[in-house]
């Protein structure tokens, strides 16, 4: 069977793996794709064993196997071992302007039909208000935590 992302280590990397796991004080995380690439080693005197097999053995998903075999194609150990930190970066939502609006509409009077503000009542106000596409009201729940203002 064909593997896309083959791991073949050196003899070297090899010994560097079987010291980490030996020592234990990784984390645990780190201890378990030192075992997936031990496991996977295709070069000569490695076990080669297969995605299932070593999804079993090391208890993860097999999807797991394949993104350390990824991992360690794109950038051998140091990519493979450690935990790589989410890429994406999100815009906040609620910023010092939006904040203002939030704070100034809590302490409007509530609408007619209303006898105090809700979450979701100020969460549908704020986002036609200012020009957003959606907000949550967990967010504003918790903006309004950090103010120390309570809607009603």
């Amino acid at each position: 069977m064909y593997k896309k992302y083959l791991v073949d280590l050196p003899e070297t990397e090899r010994a560097s793996l079987r010291d980490l796991i030996a020592a234990g004080s990784a984390p645990a995380r780190t201890l378990a794709h030192a075992r997936i690439l031990l496991k996977a080693d295709a070069a000569p005197g490695g076990p080669a064993w297969s995605d299932a097999h070593i999804a079993d053995a090391v208890e993860v998903s097999i999807r797991t196997v394949v993104r350390v075999r990824q991992a360690f194609q794109a950038g051998r150990l140091a990519r493979a071992l450690p935990r790589q930190r989410p890429t994406g970066s999100r815009r906040r939502k609620v910023d010092g302007l939006v904040e203002a609006h939030l704070v100034a509409l809590v302490c409007s009077p509530p609408p007619d039909d209303c006898p105090r503000w809700t979450l979701r009542l100020l969460t549908d106000r704020l986002v036609a208000l200012v020009d957003l596409d959606s907000l949550s009201p967990e967010t504003v729940r918790l903006t309004l935590k950090k103010t120390n203002l309570s809607p009603g």
